[in-house]
């Protein structure tokens, strides 16, 4: 009998922050293949079982990885193939699903919470404001992974919308340049969420022309998302809960 494979979103660190469904998957697993070095182990620890196969993604390459599920589904056994925060958010799951579809293997993807949305929750800030700022834009600099030439950061910015920018921690000068040549206010506020989920998190308030400084000061070399956030500094209300604006609910 042949089993399944399940990829995880686990979150940004935070065990409690994994869905009701991605626990019960872990309390099932007979095997689990996760990023160490991205995902906390007490994530794992605090749901399989004690017979369950663990095994460290980290230091293998997408054969090996695939080869492990393919042994582990052929044997029968659920396989748990958990990311940090969501796996469509840059989770490398594309070319995991090709070869598991290439050899007819059968999986599901759960959803996990992004670490855009958790930094944002700590914080305790919004991503849209009505009527000022109604578009989030996720991306990340170009790197030694590239970006295509028509999601240059310039000209994403030039939308002048909240942001939240992934792996880009190394170039904290690049995004406040960007955005500040793209039309931002320098005192716009961005929040660096970093490790956030794990036991050092930080959340730190900075902003355009301070991010550098910020990202320098508080050693922040990785494992860091930048959420800028124009007009936080001002004060909206929406229609929905204004009792001159009537809806399908409330005359």
């Amino acid at each position: 009998m042949q089993g399944k494979v399940y990829f995880i979103g686990a979150g940004p660190g935070d065990p409690e922050l994994l869905t009701l469904k991605a626990i019960n998957i872990l309390k099932k697993a007979d095997m689990v293949i996760y990023a160490s070095s991205l995902v906390p182990e007490k994530v794992i620890l605090s749901f399989v079982r004690e017979d369950c196969e663990i095994i460290s993604s980290a230091e293998l390459i997408l054969e090996e990885i695939h080869d492990k599920i393919k042994h582990g589904v052929k044997n029968g056994k659920i396989v748990a193939r958990v990311h940090t925060g969501d796996p469509s958010i840059y989770g490398a799951i594309h070319e995991q699903i090709y070869l598991l579809n290439k050899d007819g293997i059968e999986y599901e993807i759960i959803p996990g919470v992004s670490s855009a949305f958790a930094t944002a929750a700590k914080a305790k800030v919004s991503f849209t404001l009505p009527e000022a700022t109604q578009t989030l834009i996720i991306t990340r600099l170009s790197g030694r992974t590239k970006v295509p030439a028509k999601e240059n950061f310039k000209d994403l910015a030039a939308h002048n919308c909240s942001l939240a920018i992934y792996l880009s921690s190394s170039m904290a000068e690049d995004v406040a340049k960007g955005c500040i040549e793209a039309g931002y206010k320098e005192d716009t506020l961005v929040v660096i969420g970093y490790r956030i989920g794990w036991d050092d998190e930080k959340i730190i308030f900075s902003s355009l022309k301070d991010l550098q400084r910020d990202v320098e000061k508080n050693s922040i070399k990785r494992q860091a998302i930048f959420l800028v956030l124009p007009n936080q500094d001002q004060v909206f209300f929406s229609k929905l809960y204004d009792k001159r604006f009537s809806h399908g609910f409330r005359k």
